[in-house]
């Protein structure tokens, strides 16, 4: 075990939700003991190897750093990392993983190489550098946001009953409060968060991170509205600091356009030919506006919208120990759904999380390869 490798992903989790649009990244650098540490963090631009070789100062000549991804070889906010460790006099290199971006992919380890720092990369953390930062990975591969789609669940895959909504009911929960803290620590993760209407009508819910930890930029509340039914009273439009989108059909009242765009809320027109909002143009949308990841928290139907139409890329369900039963509560992808067993999705890479007592989650990718 590299104990310094697995330090700095550690630091480097610190940065996690802080740093989008870029990767949460940790150093250490080590000259008979550790004398630096630095992660990344949005907040104070400074990259993680650049922090550390402040911390090391002049012990940083030939010291060996260990880094959770490839020295930066490009000038962006700050210098080139890959520059910074040649300065120092920095020996030895040892990193996680490389660049995932294409464009820049091993530059930055080939600067150092032509400047005599030997380079290793440690194929043994790898898998936990890269699912640190999953969305960086997966937005740098396909040029798009990672699409989570997250429900808690009862055992027989069912996440509403018929009554619920109904004014004056109490509704309750599938999950516990330890569960939904846990939504919260996932949530945080994300760059935006999609619902649709019928959730906001039913439960007028805020959508919002409530961890209380740093943020890179705002949660992008997203509601899917196709006639713009969104109440100007509501938790979200009440609470939008410019932070809420709207997506919507030609089809929707302009007057509601200029009414929720006065309160803040901004409108943009997604439709497939039927007149339904297109819920794979947000994710073009937020690629553009380099979103790394979106999760989906909604009902039955967009569930399944999303599945169906390949926006969704892995599922995070909350199995909770109670069963509703009947043919009416709703499950969790509802829709037409597939009309064979032979035909419905298929998942891989699954992982089952232990949630607090007698709970667990189900996390798996959606199969590509079929």
């Amino acid at each position: 075990m590299n104990s310094h490798l697995q330090e700095a992903l550690e630091l480097a989790a610190q940065g996690v939700g802080a740093t989008s649009p870029n990767p949460a990244v940790g150093a250490v650098i080590v000259n008979g003991g550790v004398i630096g540490r630095g992660f990344h963090r949005w907040a104070g631009v400074k990259h993680a190897e650049a922090v550390a070789i402040e911390e090391a100062g002049d012990k940083a000549r030939g010291a060996t750093i260990y880094t959770t991804l490839e020295p930066c070889s490009h000038t962006g906010r700050t210098g080139p990392c890959a520059d910074a460790i040649i300065a120092a006099g920095i020996k030895k290199v040892v990193s996680a993983m490389e660049d995932p971006n294409p464009e820049i992919r091993g530059r930055g380890f080939a600067k150092l190489r032509a400047a005599g720092v030997e380079v290793e990369i440690d194929a043994a953390y790898t898998a936990a550098a890269r699912a640190l930062n999953e969305p960086f990975v997966h937005f740098m591969t396909y040029g798009r946001p990672l699409v989570t789609l997250k429900a808690a669940v009862t055992l027989d895959g069912k996440i509403a009953a018929p009554d619920d909504g109904v004014p004056g009911q109490p509704t309750g929960w599938i999950t516990s409060e330890t569960a939904r803290a846990h939504v919260q620590t996932v949530r945080h993760r994300a760059d935006a968060i999609l619902t649709g209407i019928g959730t906001v009508l039913a439960d007028d819910c805020r959508m919002t991170d409530r961890t209380g930890l740093e943020r890179s930029r705002p949660l992008l509340r997203i509601v899917a509205d196709s006639q713009l039914r969104l109440p100007l009273d509501s938790n979200l439009v009440s609470s939008c600091k410019n932070d809420v989108l709207v997506v919507t059909t030609s089809a929707a009242s302009p007057d509601r356009r200029k009414r929720l765009e006065a309160a803040g809320v901004r409108v943009e027109v997604s439709e497939r030919a039927d007149g339904r909002v297109y819920l794979a143009g947000i994710a073009d949308l937020l690629a553009k506006e380099r979103y790394l990841s979106l999760m989906i928290e909604a009902g039955s139907r967009v569930n399944w919208a999303a599945l169906d139409a390949g926006m969704a890329d892995k599922i995070f369900f909350y199995y909770a120990p109670k069963i509703l039963g009947g043919l009416h509560s709703l499950p969790v992808a509802g829709g037409v759904g597939k009309r064979r067993r032979k035909d419905a999705l298929q998942f891989h890479n699954v992982k089952l999380h232990t949630i607090g007592d007698d709970e667990f989650a189900v996390e798996a990718w959606v199969r590509r390869d079929l």
